[in-house]
Formats: structure tokens, C-alpha cells, sequence
């Protein structure tokens, strides 16, 4: 069976064509995050994959949930995966949307975790260096783990550096082994 991602792919790519058609990309962005969450609740999910119920009592559930948060494009989106029995793909419709967006906008979001609190001239440093590699604009988020013992570990989208003191002992102690 193909990976819930893949089959989440088409329908991302549609709402975000759709919120770029309507420049709309924020508020679609809010829309598929609040009906992610609720496709996500264990309980709308039992309902939502009720083989017995028809697509569009489900698709007005989900609806109902949302409230009035939820414009006419998104609600039709809402009955178009509920008529494919996709509703449960929400959250990774939501998370491809983004990833778009983020594309579009030229932007990615940094998570540095370091062992201890850094200043906000370090940040700043550390964000600008990062949009000049990157070439994207950066919108940066730190964190503290002093399990990290030392240095830090940077997240942008997939990549990954870890420049950390538990990271170089881990890599240490995994070539002595070989």
C-alpha cells in the first residue's frame, strides 16, 4: 500500500494551488492546521473512518467541528476528501502545505538547541549566517537541552547539523566500535 504521504501529495498540491490562486496562503495555512487537529482527535478519527456512514454526514462533521473557521473553498476541500475517504490524511495534507508555503515564500524554519542559553547577538549572528547558506529568509526557534553537554544542534527543514558535544562523542564512540 503506498505511504500516506504519497497519497497526501495531490491533495496538498491542490489546496495550495488553490490558496495561491485566491492569495491566500496564510489563511489557508490556518484552516488545514485547525482541521488537521481535529481530523487528529481519536475520537473524530473513529467517526471519520466509519465504514458505515456516508461521505457527507462525515464531511459535515468535520465541518461542524470547525466552526466558522472553515471558508466555502476549504469546506468543499472537506467534502472532496471525505468523498475519496482521504479525511485522515489531513495531517499530512497540512504538513505538505506548509512545506510548500515555506518554498514559496522563500523561508524555512530554524530550531537550534544548544546546552545553554545564547544571547540574542549570538541569534542574530546564527540567523544571518543561516540566510545567507540557505538563501532563504529564517524563522528561527532556540531551545535548551543540556543533555547536549556542549555546542549545538541546528534544524532547517531536512538538514541537519549537529555540532554538539554528546553528537561527537556518540561518533566517537561508534568508529571505536567498527
Amino acid at each position: 500500500m503506498a505511504e500516506s504521504i504519497t497519497l497526501a501529495r495531490p491533495y496538498a498540491k491542490a489546496a495550495f494551488a488553490t490558496a495561491m490562486q485566491a492569495n491566500a496562503l496564510s489563511h489557508w495555512s490556518r484552516m488545514l492546521t485547525l482541521a488537521a487537529a481535529v481530523a487528529g482527535n481519536a475520537k473524530v478519527h473513529n467517526r471519520i473512518t466509519t465504514p458505515t456512514l456516508d461521505a457527507n454526514e462525515i464531511a459535515q462533521s468535520m465541518i461542524d467541528l470547525c466552526g466558522d473557521e472553515l471558508d466555502q473553498g476549504c469546506q468543499n476541500f472537506i467534502r472532496l476528501l471525505a468523498k475519496n475517504k482521504r479525511l485522515v490524511l489531513l495531517p499530512q495534507i497540512s504538513q505538505l502545505y506548509e512545506v510548500f508555503k515555506a518554498n514559496q515564500e522563500k523561508s524555512v524554519d530554524v530550531e537550534i538547541t544548544t546546552a545553554f542559553e545564547i544571547s540574542a547577538a549570538v541569534t542574530t549572528k546564527l540567523a544571518q549566517a543561516l540566510k545567507t547558506r540557505l538563501q532563504r529568509d529564517i524563522k528561527m526557534v532556540t531551545r535548551v537541552n543540556q543533555a547536549l553537554i556542549g555546542g549545538a544542534v541546528i534544524r532547517a527543514g531536512d538538514t541537519v547539523i549537529d555540532s554538539s558535544v554528546r553528537g561527537k562523542l556518540s561518533k566517537l564512540a561508534e568508529s571505536m566500535k567498527s
